[in-house]
């Protein structure tokens, strides 16, 4: 079931969000050569704290997963697309760090997404990032009222398929409010003009995630969890909560 959000219910959605993005704020600032996955994930940890919010993930068990998740973010490095469990992984210099961190507060749900390279990076590694955030702002450009669910498809897809990179198969964005994951799904691939109409108050989390390599195929690794190239290429991960409005979209997890 779809729920559309009063005005109300976005600006509290907006406080939610503004707390995902000091949290990953923190979390990029502190990321370093040297630094592990589970300290990065105690960062996290503190803002969500501070703002007397709950994490969304920690406990968080779907269907497939073996395990409860067992962090309030997820962190994947390298070939590792989404949902990677921190541990004691130190970052090296030029490793490609996704970091996805939610928030509870007030009943509602922030969710979000950064990509970046700590130390040196490589040219193929900022090309790959910035072709994610590139999707993602075609993706939001396309949320507006009388577009629908395949117009943010096609655009976050025509983005990634002509910079020759590979989209996850059956992976993409979600509808977003009182829970993480609500309906409607967001595919980062799709034809325009097809599924359901945008309409004011509809909320989404849009999220773009990209392969090196141009494939689309990925195992999970030993945890369950964690989701990696089959050829081992590098990938990244961008997200923002967005709210559809007459007045065009509103990013609510804005940094």
């Amino acid at each position: 079931m779809v729920e559309l959000k009063t005005d109300t219910a976005i600006d509290a959605m907006r406080v939610t969000g503004q707390v995902v993005g000091r949290a990953l704020t923190a979390v990029r600032e502190a990321a370093d050569v040297g630094v592990s996955l589970l300290e990065l994930d105690e960062v996290a940890r503190g803002v969500l704290r501070e703002a007397g919010a709950t994490s969304p993930f920690l406990g968080y068990r779907p269907s497939f997963a073996p395990v409860p998740f067992p962090a309030v973010i997820c962190a994947s490095v390298n070939d590792a697309i989404v949902h990677g469990i921190p541990d004691g992984y130190r970052l090296r210099d030029g490793d490609l760090v996704s970091i996805d961190c939610g928030a509870q507060l007030g009943g509602w749900a922030g969710d979000s997404a950064i990509s970046f390279v700590v130390g040196t990076p490589r040219p193929a590694d900022v090309r790959l990032i910035e072709t994610a955030e590139r999707a993602l702002a075609a993706g939001i450009e396309a949320a507006v009222v009388g577009h629908r669910i395949g117009d943010i498809a096609h655009a976050i897809g025509s983005v990634c398929r002509s910079a020759g990179y590979g989209v996850p198969d059956g992976f993409g964005g979600h509808g977003i409010g009182r829970r993480m994951h609500e309906d409607p799904s967001v595919p980062n691939e799709g034809r325009p003009g097809r599924g359901m109409p945008l309409r004011h108050g509809l909320v989404l989390a849009i999220e773009p995630m990209v392969t090196a390599s141009g494939r689309d195929d990925y195992h999970a690794a030993p945890d369950g969890w964690t989701l990696r190239t089959n050829d081992g290429s590098r990938a990244a991960h961008v997200e923002h909560t967005v709210a559809i409005t007459a007045d065009g979209p509103r990013i609510l997890t804005a940094r």
